[in-house]
């Protein structure tokens, strides 16, 4: 509503699907979201980076599904009826290419105002911060945004069979 009064202060916002991994909140930017499926065992692939759980077949195209908890490092745990699979179309010198990242669960989508997106900080080894756009500061919770095309370059799959 302050932006109706404000003129086009639209163009200068972004919406974010955020979602819980090990506790801590996550947002990748929704024009990137195809879909959020529920999990569903996933056709192993073998010589694909431990962070590949697999490959979906999606509607006839071959999905790879790419667990964040072990990309990021971070403990593993058990899929439960509320782990989701989120479906990025991600972007890369050959086009668009689709991969799916697992997630504990869905949380919300945020309008957020691209001038209150924080600098992304130096988090040492535990995460790293080239993949990240920014931290978002909601309801006392901080939101890292992922920059999904430099997280799931497609490259990285490049010459693993089955995939892209």
């Amino acid at each position: 509503m302050a932006n109706d009064a404000m003129g086009n202060q639209s163009s200068l916002n972004a919406q974010y699907l955020t979602f819980d991994l090990a506790g801590e909140m996550y947002g990748v930017e929704i024009l990137k979201v195809q879909e959020i499926r529920g999990w569903e065992k996933v056709r192993k692939i073998p010589s694909t980076p431990d962070y590949v759980k697999g490959a979906l077949n999606l509607r006839g195209e071959v999905v790879p599904i790419v667990d964040l908890r072990v990309r990021f490092a971070m403990e593993s745990s058990e899929f439960t009826p509320v782990t989701v699979v989120i479906v990025l179309c991600v972007e890369s010198k050959q086009g668009a290419n689709i991969i799916g990242i697992v997630a504990d669960s869905v949380s919300d989508v945020l309008d957020i105002k691209l001038a209150d997106i924080k600098e992304k900080p130096n988090l040492g080894s535990k995460i790293d911060t080239q993949y990240m756009r920014g931290i978002y500061v909601y309801k006392q919770n901080m939101i890292m945004l992922l920059d999904v095309d430099k997280l799931l370059n497609p490259d990285e799959f490049e010459g693993i069979p089955g995939l892209l």
